[in-house]
């Protein structure tokens, strides 16, 4: 049996292990990602913090935290990183995780929310590419928005400082 729950204080440390097996092997990232997560805690930034857990132990995690866009938007978020142990990727962990944090997102009521990464992936959750959200130095196809309310907002997104976190 799998749940998916809200991180708690014992979390950190499995999540930080997670986090870096999760994308240990993976392609196109700088392996930062459990920095990420640290400072986005740290600076009370994680809006949404899940984890997967199965027989007390946690095997995913998805973190949600506030960008800005250009032109103003208000309740947009950033999705990421999503992170599952690797003998649990492709067991459906990472798309249980998705599923409750776009249904806690919207009950927030947010307007939307973007994401980087396979559009394979996070196309099956309404994810696609809307070229008026611009994250600089990424081909469009990669950068993707889901949105809960209209209008669509345009221009350039900005993640977090922790987003440029290395260490």
């Amino acid at each position: 049996m799998m749940q998916i729950r809200e991180e708690r204080s014992g979390d950190v440390v499995a999540i930080e292990r997670l986090t870096i097996a999760a994308f240990r092997d993976a392609p196109h990232t700088d392996h930062t990602e459990q920095f990420i997560v640290r400072e986005l805690r740290r600076s009370c930034a994680l809006a949404i913090s899940l984890v997967a857990e199965s027989e007390g132990e946690v095997i995913g995690h998805v973190a949600l935290s506030p960008v800005s866009i250009a032109d103003g938007a208000k309740d947009w978020y950033g999705l990421g990183p999503i992170s599952v142990l690797p003998s649990r990727q492709r067991t459906g962990v990472g798309s249980q995780l998705m599923q409750h944090a776009l249904a806690q997102l919207e009950h927030l009521g947010a307007a939307g929310c973007v994401v980087l990464g396979d559009p394979g992936f996070h196309g099956r959750f309404g994810f696609i590419a809307q070229p008026s959200l611009v994250l600089p130095g990424v081909p469009v196809e990669y950068f993707q928005a889901v949105r809960f309310r209209h209008p669509l907002p345009s221009g350039v997104v900005t993640y977090h400082p922790a987003f440029g976190s290395k260490a």
